[in-house]
């Protein structure tokens, strides 16, 4: 959709009374520029950008790098799912939402303040996962976090292989 397009509804939406606007890329092909070019015509158009939001989904590897254009743009608040739950019905193949841990590590990483425990969040990952009987597989889920202190990962989601040694032979 054109930016103007999308701009002119949420222009009507704000006049109904709505809070906030969410610009939505559900199916995940969504790219940075996009997200830079959309957030310019809503703000060239008057809608305040503590008024704005985004909804990523990460089908094709670009939620975290369109977060970083939403937070260059000035937005603050960004949709996300423990786990990168969700999905598309009408696009197959589709891939989740933008997964929080991912979220909450990149803000963590980058500097940024937001409040969120990464650990808490790993642990309803990994609870909803274990729930849906699906692997967990946001890219945090599986690594875990970073200590800069330490130099160490934290949160991991599995545990080395058994019968295979962690070290120098």
């Amino acid at each position: 959709m054109e930016p103007a397009r999308a701009v002119d509804v949420a222009i009507r939406l704000l006049g109904l009374g709505v809070d906030e606007v969410c610009f939505g890329d559900t199916i995940g092909v969504g790219v940075p520029g996009q997200v830079a070019a959309l957030t310019g015509a809503a703000t060239a158009a008057g809608i305040p950008l503590d008024r704005i939001a985004f909804h990523f989904h990460d089908t094709r590897g670009t939620a975290l790098a369109n977060v970083a254009a939403g937070l260059d743009a000035g937005v603050r608040c960004f949709d996300a799912s423990a786990g990168g739950t969700g999905g598309c019905p009408y696009a197959p193949g589709a891939a989740g939402n933008l997964a929080t841990e991912d979220l909450v590590y990149f803000l963590d990483a980058s500097g940024w303040s937001h409040g969120v425990d990464l650990e808490g969040v790993l642990a309803a990952a990994q609870f909803a996962a274990q729930t849906l009987g699906k692997p967990l597989s946001t890219k945090v889920g599986q690594a875990g976090g970073w200590d800069p202190a330490t130099g160490l990962p934290t949160g991991r989601t599995a545990a080395p292989s058994p019968g295979r040694p962690l070290g120098r032979a």
